[in-house]
């Protein structure tokens, strides 16, 4: 066990927090309980909770005025899950016609400040969401839920690959800083964290870096990830200190976690989250599913009438915050597809993800403009000799473009081999394109796509 920061002096056992850290441990005490919760017991808070947000909906904020007003809807009245499916799904694109109609017109103080936080845009379409300090304070729980879940040794080093940290690792030797931060470092004492930036460095920049580091844990994208075990792989690196990996902000395979099983012998914890609605799930402490963080948002997977998907049936995600009073989202459909499963065996009432397929900007579109996600071409393309780094765009129905960085360059018979790789693959005949760069950008939040489709809305 590690003991929390204490905010008396003498007393360092058993501790003593205050502010901040007083908070996050009660919120931890509260969601330590509310795990084991059965999904009854855990959808009637829910609704209770919505109750709540509805209210503050329906009396502060335009948009929802109209919509509660609609669907029947009378403050004070009891949420049901039938009312609940009476309400229309919100797609991206109204937020971003009318953004100022999802404002709340009531600051509530008691809420904290207000602030913007811009999503990605991986989709193509960036939207900027209002939060309250009441907001981040959830997001700090949630996180240190994960750290919990996953017991890890506080006092050893991370590193985290990410971008966007020029300021804090300005070049390839990366920065150091005397703890993890916030929120782990507003609680408990931390070992060191070591920053680099991904966007500015090379994998090879990367991978001297963490061999220099040699972290007990490191926090990255999937797609570095895999860079980096490849790399490692192909020179014979080894990290000897390396106990477990963090991932954030793109789909995680089974490839991908044999992979760095095979590189460096540990597994992976996946996150899912997103900007606009914070912490979808987290994977299952023993094993690879993810479930549902049913107290910070109601997470529903839906089919193409909007019904409820049963196990094993993959759906369209649409998020409920909770706790967003600043600019609530009721039934937000942000753009991925997951399944639900069964109930876990490890005992826990949260909602279980099966799987996670990401953007329906990642699916492919046959020609008969049926959809499926293009699986089964991104290891065999892998193994191909001399293939540094490769990304497939559908451009049409009938087109893709292969864009591929390659050492030494590629002649006819090489391409033809692909060609014949991504037909057997895919299942469907496409014209394919070959354009070749020096190397394919990730895009601003350091994200990288092998697949995106340009034809994915139509």
């Amino acid at each position: 066990m590690q003991v929390p920061h204490s905010s008396v002096p003498g007393v360092t056992w058993p501790a003593i927090a205050s502010g901040p850290a007083a908070m996050l441990l009660a919120l931890l005490q509260q969601l330590e309980e509310t795990q084991w919760l059965t999904a009854a017991e855990l959808e009637r808070l829910q609704f209770q909770q919505l109750g709540q947000l509805l209210a503050h909906a329906w009396r502060t904020v335009p948009y929802y005025r109209a919509v509660l007003d609609t669907a029947g809807y009378r403050p004070g009245q009891d949420v049901t899950s039938a009312f609940w499916h009476r309400l229309p799904i919100l797609a991206r694109r109204t937020i971003q016609q009318q953004p100022a109609a999802f404002i709340s017109g009531d600051p509530l103080p008691s809420h904290g400040k207000r602030f913007h936080d811009r999503s990605s845009g991986s989709t193509g379409t960036p939207v900027t969401i209002v939060k309250t300090d009441i907001e981040h304070l959830f997001w700090q729980a949630f996180t240190l839920r994960e750290e919990l879940w996953h017991a890890r040794d506080r006092g050893a080093k991370l590193a985290v690959l990410r971008a966007g940290m020029r300021k804090a690792a300005p070049t390839a030797s990366g920065g150091l800083l005397e703890n993890w931060g916030a929120p782990v470092a507003t609680v408990y004492p931390s070992g060191p964290m070591a920053l680099l930036d991904l966007a500015i460095t090379t994998t090879a920049e990367q991978a001297a870096w963490l061999v220099r580091e040699n972290p007990a844990y490191l926090l990255t994208v999937p797609s570095a990830l895999r860079e980096l075990a490849r790399h490692f792989h192909a020179h014979g690196l080894a990290l000897s200190d390396l106990r477990a990996l963090r991932t954030v902000g793109e789909v995680v395979g089974p490839e991908l976690r044999q992979e760095c099983r095979a590189a460096w012998g540990v597994e992976i914890a996946d996150i899912y989250s997103a900007t606009e609605v914070g912490y979808i799930a987290l994977q299952c402490p023993g094993r690879e599913h993810y479930h549902a963080q049913a107290e910070s948002a109601l997470v529903e997977i839906l089919d193409e009438h909007g019904r409820p998907c049963r196990p094993g049936t993959p759906g369209r995600v649409v998020v409920t915050p909770l706790h967003n009073f600043a600019m609530p989202l009721l039934r937000y459909e942000i753009g991925d597809f997951a399944e639900p499963g069964e109930p876990c065996a490890c005992g826990r009432g949260l909602p279980v993800l099966t799987r996670i397929f990401g953007r329906v900007r990642e699916m492919l579109v046959l020609p008969s403009g049926q959809r499926r996600y293009p699986t089964g071409w991104f290891r065999e393309f892998s193994l191909v000799d001399g293939l540094v780094q490769f990304q497939l765009v559908q451009k049409s129905l009938d087109a893709l473009e292969l864009r591929l960085v390659t050492r030494p360059p590629f002649g006819a018979g090489d391409e033809e081999r692909l060609r014949q790789m991504l037909q057997a693959a895919l299942g469907a005949s496409f014209t394919v394109a070959f354009r070749y760069l020096d190397e394919i950008p990730r895009g601003p939040s350091g994200k990288f796509f092998e697949f995106v489709s340009e034809v994915a809305d139509q």
